[in-house]
């Protein structure tokens, strides 16, 4: 996600009521619809934190207060109903840390505050994270019971050398028995994997995306392991596969995901037809997400202007400030100048590109607001359009950092 821009803490907790009054009213933007809405929760805890990574996730060294935190949970829901009012919650991802530590009745419990609050649609895609460390067959039956119809198995290898240099919890055996739970009790399920990792050869990395694919999984997340900033590997970085080493990584999966019948639809992940993710989808199309629980993100829409928010990040502070009637630490809204970067941000993920028509849909500002972006991207070769779509080339897709940056504010 992108990060917010601080503006200090908001100390004064303000009427949900009248903090939606305030962001109804005139401002720089003129939405003619509003986007679709997702709900992102956060489980703040795992059982270790691994070596590469940079989310908001906390060693659970003492007994999770999992009943306190889905207390601040639902009052964070119910103090941020007046900003989502009569609109429907089309995906849900609960996410972590690792929120398949949540008991099975906790599970239900949260499951039943969503029902009781927000208006799910019917056909509402629920992906819950997964731990295979944590994986036990009875609690993924209740799980799945409660209304989870999708998880997100966070593998990263199947090569127990690799899985310990990655500082996980699970071994190869552990991975293996995780995904057929897994299809024992989902039908819909994604595998995560992570490539060009400390040692990693081309044909181990094969070995990895051959037996992924054994198990024909709906979904795969193939992440090329980067050294992210404020992390045990970005202080102490392992050795890892070169450039030309990665790129003949990158080619093997290329080649083996679509022998087997995957779209690569998104620059790391890869679906068999009709199972994209539907939450993420949401994300890289520029659309709406509320995020509560501790460190969660929110973009909200509204007719005149693009809302960011951001919770407390610590659990414990986080809960505090959720039972005090405000959970929100930091928001700003989203200057005009800048909403051209952030929807390309997202939108040049998508290997397929997007509508034309759709940046104006999300932003409330015509395509030739970045028409001079776009012609320079054009001239360099990293993107085609036409009147029907604009995506990434070959080129810009291996660029697209670069690419990316193009769009950024002056």
């Amino acid at each position: 996600m992108i990060p917010i821009k601080p503006v200090g803490p908001v100390t004064e907790p303000r009427s949900p009521a009248t903090a939606a009054l305030q962001y109804l009213q005139p401002g720089a933007l003129n939405l003619t619809a509003l986007p679709p809405l997702a709900l992102y929760i956060h489980w703040p805890w795992c059982v270790r934190k691994c070596p590469y990574c940079d989310f908001n996730s906390h060693e659970s060294k003492e007994p999770v207060p999992e009943q306190a935190y889905l207390d601040a949970l639902r009052a964070d829901l119910e103090q941020s109903l007046p900003l989502i009012w009569g609109r429907k919650i089309h995906t849900v991802f609960i996410g972590g840390g690792t929120p398949s530590l949540i008991s099975a009745a906790g599970l239900d419990r949260l499951m039943s505050d969503l029902r009781t609050l927000l208006p799910l649609d019917l056909d509402a895609e629920i992906t819950m994270e997964a731990n295979p460390g944590t994986f036990e067959a009875e609690k993924f039956k209740a799980f799945r019971a409660s209304g989870i119809n999708r998880l997100s198995i966070g593998i990263q290898s199947f090569n127990s050398r690799h899985l310990q240099a990655l500082g996980r919890i699970h071994d190869a055996e552990e991975a293996i028995r995780a995904v057929g739970i897994a299809q024992a009790n989902f039908d819909n399920f994604n595998l995560d994997l992570m490539y060009a990792l400390p040692g990693q050869t081309l044909a181990e990395a094969q070995a990895d995306i051959d037996m992924a694919l054994s198990f024909a999984p709906p979904h795969l997340s193939l992440y090329h392991l980067t050294m992210e900033p404020n992390t045990v590997f970005a202080k102490y970085p392992p050795e890892l596969p070169g450039d030309d080493e990665s790129a003949d990584i990158q080619d093997m999966i290329a080649e083996r995901t679509a022998a087997a019948g995957y779209e690569h639809y998104e620059v790391s992940a890869y679906a068999k037809p009709g199972h994209r993710a539907r939450h993420n989808l949401n994300y890289w199309k520029f659309g709406d997400y509320l995020g509560i629980g501790a460190g969660a993100h929110s973009k909200l829409s509204f007719p005149h202007r693009v809302l960011r928010q951001a919770r407390y990040k610590q659990p414990a502070s986080f809960m505090e400030a959720a039972g005090k009637g405000n959970a929100v630490a930091e928001e700003h809204e989203l200057a005009r100048a800048d909403l051209g970067f952030e929807f390309m941000l997202n939108a040049l993920r998508l290997t397929e590109g997007f509508a034309p028509n759709l940046f104006g849909e999300r932003t409330g500002m015509p395509i030739n607001a970045i028409e001079k972006d776009l012609n320079a991207a054009e001239a360099k070769g990293l993107i085609y359009r036409d009147f029907r779509v604009i995506r990434p080339t070959e080129l810009g897709q291996r660029f697209l950092n670069d690419l990316q940056e193009m769009f950024l504010a002056e």
